[in-house]
């Protein structure tokens, strides 16, 4: 069979998508596209609209009328208002402490662990993903109770275990989440040139001035990224506040609270346009500084 009767022979949609290559990546992204927008996008457009809406007092049936009032009561009631500092406060701190742990850890296996020593790492770091959340939840259940390995390991400092409570939890999330925050500064850091540190070596630079002037603005935007998950998964978290925060709450809790037991739907929805514009707003302000461009 020649050349000329093989490309005869050729379906006709087979040419087209052999001609036309954006057709095929078009073909190729549509579903996914499809999926995003009203899977996700979908859910999101009805939970904003479902904020808009009222709940009858007496029935406690939704009523499809436009109202402002579940946001005025985030605006009015102490509670909520508290909540929602809360909730952003204990996302900030464990960020912070999620990336002094993480950079240390992400520089020694990028740039001074050999490459088994690295893999090994790796693994050890993944391995605790492969874990039930509620599992590790748990254990540090056990471990914050009195008489728990905290207690136990701090009991010859003076020291006792923080108990259940805001620590506990910081301390729990921020576990939870340490993988999200080191392995983003990790990849960044792989791609620093060795050469850099060994001209800032040559040209007189201490390890700190190295540190500051040479690594951190590498890392930078992996830390960034690194924030991204670790500031969005702890806003949005609320089994971990009902294990090991005690009688402290976070937006996910009154969320949950007003869809179970309140069965409050668009009080329950106005809450949670919460995380999403302040997520909203700290992207806007990551952009600003640049870093979500050197990803």
């Amino acid at each position: 069979m020649t050349a000329t009767s093989t490309a005869a022979d050729r379906p006709p949609r087979a040419g087209l998508l052999h001609r036309s290559p954006r057709l095929r990546v078009g073909l190729l992204l549509t579903p996914p596209m499809l999926w995003l927008g009203v899977a996700y996008l979908g859910a999101l457009a009805a939970l904003f609209i479902t904020a808009f809406w009222g709940q009858n007092s007496f029935t406690g049936t939704v009523e499809r009328t436009w109202t402002l009032g579940n946001f005025r009561d985030l605006l009015t009631i102490d509670v909520y208002r508290t909540v929602t500092a809360r909730t952003i406060g204990i996302a900030a701190l464990v960020t912070v402490l999620d990336a002094v742990i993480a950079f240390p850890v992400a520089l020694f296996m990028a740039k001074v662990a050999s490459p088994r020593t690295q893999r090994a790492l790796v693994v050890a770091l993944l391995m605790p993903l492969w874990a039930s959340y509620l599992v590790k939840a748990y254990a540090w259940r056990g471990m914050l109770g009195t008489g728990g390995l905290v207690s136990w390991v701090a009991s010859p400092f003076g020291l006792d275990t923080p108990g259940f409570g805001i620590t506990g939890l910081i301390i729990t999330l921020a576990y939870l989440w340490l993988p999200y925050m080191v392995l983003p500064i990790y990849a960044g850091l792989e791609r620093l040139p060795t050469s850099l540190l060994e001209a800032s070596a040559d040209l007189g630079a201490r390890s700190g001035t190295t540190l500051r002037r040479v690594v951190l603005p590498v890392a930078f935007p992996a830390i960034v990224a690194g924030s991204v998950f670790t500031f969005s998964l702890t806003m949005g978290d609320y089994i971990a506040v009902r294990i090991v925060g005690g009688p402290n709450q976070m937006l996910g809790n009154v969320v949950f609270d007003n869809v179970g037991a309140a069965n409050n739907l668009p009080f329950a929805a106005a809450v949670a346009t919460i995380p999403v514009v302040v997520m909203l707003v700290y992207l806007a302000l990551v952009r600003r500084t640049g870093a979500l461009e050197n990803l």
